[in-house]
């Protein structure tokens, strides 16, 4: 069984691009089939593609409680407001909440009204990072944008999830290409390596690629938030 141990509130932070909405999703739908009380908030108000609230109906129906903006997904989706209903998972002891915050560090700048809540006792924070994105193709580039998400939130990273990937043109070679770079990511900023995202397809492959490597926690992703227009 995939280890999802850790803190109550996780927090996934990353640059834009970096698929930290897919792997939010998929987060707490993992947690939620390990019979884990369950709610995912969406603190996305930046960018108003590819957020975790589209995906809602999914979520529910697997017994997440999805929070996001003060007027839900309807017309007004967009506005860049967010509900005082949020608090209600933050404060609830018994609930693992996994919020899903803007892209960079002016995205996660939002962050900043919750961390009353975002104590290092009661959180995690795990920056998604794609090694396949121009900005975070070197461990400089990674570097800069965690160190900006740190440094706008007031916020320490505690873990990194290695999300490289071309959507479905994705390779072994590339998770792998990922592995290094957060590797020595991780060195540098004595932050751990929390999982290796793959396609779900790709993970037995991966598995005999990775068999001498140590502490590679494979995590499977399905892409729920990739399956209309960008498949065509």
């Amino acid at each position: 069984m995939l280890d999802l141990e850790g803190k109550r509130i996780r927090v996934i932070v990353g640059h834009y691009g970096s698929g930290k909405t897919e792997f939010s999703v998929n987060y707490a739908i993992k947690l939620a089939e390990q019979g884990k009380k369950t709610a995912l908030v969406d603190l996305d108000i930046a960018n108003p593609y590819f957020r975790s609230r589209e995906k809602k109906q999914i979520l529910v129906e697997k017994g997440i409680d999805v929070y996001s903006n003060t007027f839900d997904y309807d017309i007004t989706a967009d506005l860049p407001a967010v509900t005082a209903r949020i608090k209600a998972p933050l404060e609830d002891s018994g609930c693992i909440t996994v919020i899903d915050a803007g892209g960079d560090d002016s995205g996660a700048r939002i962050l900043m009204q919750f961390q009353k809540y975002l104590t290092p006792e009661d959180s995690d924070i795990f920056c998604v990072i794609n090694g396949n994105r121009p900005e975070t193709n070197t461990v400089k580039g990674a570097e800069h944008h965690l160190v900006r998400i740190e440094k706008e939130t007031g916020l320490r990273v505690t873990g990194l999830i290695n999300n490289t990937h071309l959507i479905r043109a994705t390779g072994t070679k590339d998770i792998v290409k990922g592995y290094e770079l957060c590797r020595a990511l991780s060195k540098l900023h004595q932050i751990p390596i929390k999982y290796h995202c793959c396609m779900e397809e790709l993970q037995e492959e991966l598995r005999r690629e990775t068999s001498t490597f140590t502490d590679f926690s494979i995590f499977p992703i399905h892409l729920y938030m990739r399956d209309t227009w960008l498949d065509r």
